[in-house]
């Protein structure tokens, strides 16, 4: 019954933009599986009341559906499509910014003993949970207050903090806990995750991110691949080819500027790395992008 009413209510405050008029609450429709597409992940929880989606995120592939819901603790480049969908059943979910401020807030007003024991070392980046009912009503409350335009400032607040509190002493708390800790393994790693998306076009040593980390260069290539399932190396190409296509999308004729703007030395390594991430050369992706209806 509660999936049912939290579906009820995502389809009935749907928009086209995703937004809402509560900050840090999205809520979206899709009604055709469509092509794998990379995109940064954010650092959301996100659930599913109809349809099911699937990340790659480097060699790990994580699906949610209803029941579950995911919690990306860190930003990273996924790659993802809906399944079991169409235009009589459509994806529909929502999603929810978790700010490390708010679970920092909250892991000082715990008590002793209210936090479950985390496992030591990094945490991955993404992760799937069963859906728990005192989560899940939170996840309702939440969404019915977009009814009651009167109560919002007052009581979303609120509820948001109930439903990070199911988060963060729930299966997957010890990632979302470290999101909130200044000196986790996880902080850590995001400050370089942060430092490579930044600055994706140019290059780097492995031994300088970890000296930004301050860990040994051993200890910060295990974290960050387990953190993002990525190497340091691949996780910039991703950010690199994403930006690519981005801006080939505005700037179709250009593929030799974009492949030397996004840190390619050699256009022909752009196009056979942008073929093997999109499954077509830069120049004919270009001219889709640019021209959707043909």
């Amino acid at each position: 019954m509660g999936l049912e009413e939290l579906r009820t209510l995502l389809a009935r405050h749907v928009r086209p933009d995703e937004t809402t008029a509560i900050d840090g609450l999205h809520i979206a429709k899709a009604e055709r599986p469509g092509p794998p597409a990379l995109t940064m992940s954010g650092t959301v929880l996100a659930v599913l009341t109809q349809g099911a989606k699937r990340l790659m995120v480097g060699d790990r592939i994580h699906e949610y559906r209803p029941g579950t819901y995911l919690v990306a603790s860190v930003d990273l480049p996924v790659t993802g499509h809906f399944v079991d969908v169409g235009p009589q059943h459509p994806a529909l979910g929502m999603a929810l910014v978790l700010e490390p401020s708010a679970i920092a807030d909250l892991l000082l007003h715990a008590g002793p003993g209210d936090l479950p024991r985390s496992r030591a070392g990094a945490l991955p980046g993404i992760a799937v949970a069963d859906m728990t009912a005192g989560l899940l009503d939170a996840l309702i409350r939440l969404v019915r207050l977009l009814e009651w335009p009167r109560d919002q400032a007052v009581l979303a607040p609120m509820v948001k903090r109930e439903i990070l509190w199911r988060l963060i002493t729930g299966e997957q708390g010890g990632a979302v806990r470290q999101l909130g800790l200044a000196d986790s393994n996880l902080s850590h790693i995001t400050r370089a995750v942060r430092w490579i998306r930044d600055n994706y076009a140019e290059p780097f040593r492995v031994e300088d991110l970890a000296r930004l980390t301050g860990m040994s260069p051993s200890a910060f290539y295990r974290h960050f691949q387990t953190v993002t399932a990525l190497s340091p190396i691949q996780f910039q190409k991703q950010i690199r080819l994403q930006q690519a296509r981005l801006l080939l999308a505005t700037h179709p004729r250009d593929i030799t500027a974009i492949a030397h703007r996004v840190g390619y030395d050699s256009p022909s390594q752009f196009s056979r790395e942008y073929r093997r991430q999109y499954g077509t050369p830069p120049s004919h992706d270009a001219a889709r992008l640019h021209h959707p209806t043909r």
